[in-house]
């Protein structure tokens, strides 16, 4: 065989380069074709590992949702078939018991007895009043500012109110309390002793005709054993509900002093 010349290598050379310098731009796009594709496919597999990553969490979410929901519903359930009603409130208080002392005041004179000027003259007007100073479902705080009388229509209220309350808490298994009385009727001298001290006092007050008192919702009085006053809210809650929708009473939610005030219907 014989050796390559060096002008034959260097056209050979020349024509390999001249070639690859052709085919080069095809090679570019193959290249960048595969690369795009290689990138596209690993993009569109992270997209959808992240679409299924979103959707196990929204599963989950959902699941543990449901679970919960279904927990609750077979709690319920069971505390039914065990003769316990389970404890369910107000959504919100100042909603469910907005009922102001402009409202309150038409039924007091509607269902009230002429404003009382003074003990003395409490005294002479029993046969418009009823005592209720002592019951064996609500207990009367010693009362500085009223005293410990109402209207009967007003008292048969307030003691459907206190049975009531029994009868929940005895259906929901909740040891058995005494609600708290600590307002009921207040002479004219009672209210203005109030004015001096209390700003918010009003002259004109519903606890003057016999036809309003209030139960506090912070302090009850255990029979056995104590429970939370949360609780115990909750159920009262239900009970004031209820006897309010029956048309029996207006009420309000009193955050400073702590009661449900309410006024017969």
């Amino acid at each position: 065989m014989k050796k390559p010349t060096k002008n034959r290598f260097l056209l050979c050379f020349a024509c390999t380069v001249a070639v690859l310098a052709v085919l080069r731009p095809f090679v570019d796009t193959v290249g960048q074709e595969y690369s795009n594709t290689a990138s596209a496919e690993h993009s569109d597999k992270a997209d959808v590992a992240r679409l299924n990553a979103d959707s196990d969490a929204q599963q989950a979410a959902v699941t543990t949702e449901t679970e919960d929901s279904e927990s609750r519903q077979a709690a319920a359930a069971t505390a039914r078939r065990k003769g316990v009603h389970p404890i369910l409130s107000v959504p919100d208080y100042r909603e469910a018991f907005p009922d102001s002392q402009s409202i309150q005041i038409v039924a007091a004179n509607r269902w009230g007895v002429r404003p009382v000027a003074n003990r003395q003259d409490a005294e002479k007007r029993k046969q418009e009043l009823v005592y209720v100073g002592e019951s064996p479902y609500y207990h009367v705080d010693p009362l500085n500012s009223s005293i410990p009388y109402l209207v009967p229509r007003a008292a048969v209220l307030l003691g459907d109110i206190g049975e009531a309350f029994y009868d929940s808490l005895y259906r929901k298994g909740v040891p058995i309390h005494q609600l708290i009385v600590t307002s009921v009727l207040r002479t004219k001298q009672d209210v203005q002793r109030l004015q001096r001290h209390n700003g918010n006092a009003t002259e004109n007050s519903c606890h003057l005709y016999g036809t309003t008192f209030d139960i506090c919702y912070n302090r009850y009085n255990a029979i056995s054993r104590n429970v939370s006053n949360d609780t115990l809210k909750w159920v009262l809650s239900e009970v004031l509900r209820d006897k309010r929708q029956e048309g029996r009473c207006f009420i309000k939610y009193e955050v400073k002093q702590g009661c449900f005030h309410m006024t017969v219907r």
